[in-house]
């Protein structure tokens, strides 16, 4: 049998350090002709991710996707530009989808990126959409960063760039509150940095780790092994600014963190693949923030180099090597 692995099972190896102060080391990350300060971006799901918080994102250089669950996607694009903001949103694959982005165009409504966010995104479905969309705005004087997911094979990741995908978003259920693997036998639960590793050189286009990190360092190992960007749920799910309920357990306060494909994010308890689970409550998520910086400095230093590529020069070592299911770590 082939033996996975995933990121507790990693560790990097250093190259001597070229700096005179972590502080040297460059964590941004440009996407879009943007640049945003560090290569992570909060979770598309109602429990992490809302207008209040994406506001504070984009005015503070970080890189966000608005979920796409109950609200007025018109009026979010419009507010975000309102600011002078970028606007970065999420849609399905569903008619009443392309008829949102047909009302974009008449209003001259061009958000800055378009997250096609689907279970499934290696399907017939995505690829209508991501033509739909290259069709859709070719006479726009702006053209809207597709990012397409989500994926777990080399021949979707190739499949998605010839489709059109600016960037694509890959992983299929490794977050904590995700149960695809449980409910139907499928995803990169317990392997997605195996799984990530395996994809990295299928596309020229960046890639969004989305899932299974679980504490900074994962982080660094995420772009070691290929990624581009890093999507993260739960280690960003229960701060001031998460939308999540504040719930009080024999004296601690936590949040509420639930899946998109759970009963609870879902109108009816129909395919659900996700689940409520509860996260410690953190205070402010800007400290968290320049926490992450801080340490992917440290990743970089240790590294050495002076930026976010010197980690994909590191080697490393398999220190575990055992397959682990993933289900809730």
């Amino acid at each position: 049998m082939n033996v996975k692995f995933d990121f507790e099972d990693i560790n990097l190896i250093a190259n001597k350090g070229i700096v005179k102060s972590r502080k040297e080391c460059d964590t941004s990350v440009k996407l879009n002709g943007f640049t945003f300060k560090i290569p992570i971006i909060p979770a598309n799901m109602s429990a992490v991710i809302n207008q209040e918080l994406c506001i504070w994102l984009a005015k503070n250089n970080y890189f966000y996707v608005m979920h796409r669950f109950n609200i007025d996607q018109i009026k979010f694009i419009k507010n975000m530009h309102e600011q002078k903001l970028y606007a970065s949103i999420s849609i399905g694959v569903k008619k009443e989808d392309k008829e949102l982005l047909e009302q974009l165009i008449k209003l001259n409504l061009i958000p800055e990126f378009i997250t096609i966010d689907i279970a499934h995104g290696h399907s017939n479905a995505m690829e209508e959409m991501i033509k739909f969309i290259k069709t859709t705005f070719t006479k726009t004087n702006t053209k809207p960063f597709i990012i397409a997911g989500n994926v777990m094979t080399k021949t979707a990741v190739k499949d998605l760039e010839k489709w059109g995908a600016d960037a694509i978003k890959f992983g299929v259920g490794p977050g904590k509150a995700c149960i695809t693997k449980l409910k139907t036998g499928f995803g990169t639960g317990g392997w997605q940095l195996n799984a990530l590793q395996d994809v990295a050189n299928s596309t020229t286009k960046p890639l969004i780790a989305d899932g299974g990190i679980r504490c900074n360092g994962d982080i660094a190992k995420a772009i070691a092994f290929g990624a581009t960007m890093i999507m993260a749920g739960s280690i960003l799910a229960g701060y001031d600014e998460s939308p999540g309920k504040i719930v009080t357990i024999n004296g601690q306060s936590y949040k509420e963190y639930f899946g998109s494909a759970s009963i609870f994010n879902k109108a009816e308890a129909k395919n659900i693949e996700g689940k409520k689970i509860i996260v410690p409550y953190k205070g402010s998520i800007a400290d968290t923030y320049k926490e992450m910086e801080e340490d992917l400095q440290s990743a970089i230093s240790y590294g050495g180099g002076k930026d976010l590529s010197a980690l994909t020069k590191c080697d490393y070592v398999i220190v575990k090597g055992t397959i682990n299911n993933g289900d809730d770590r």
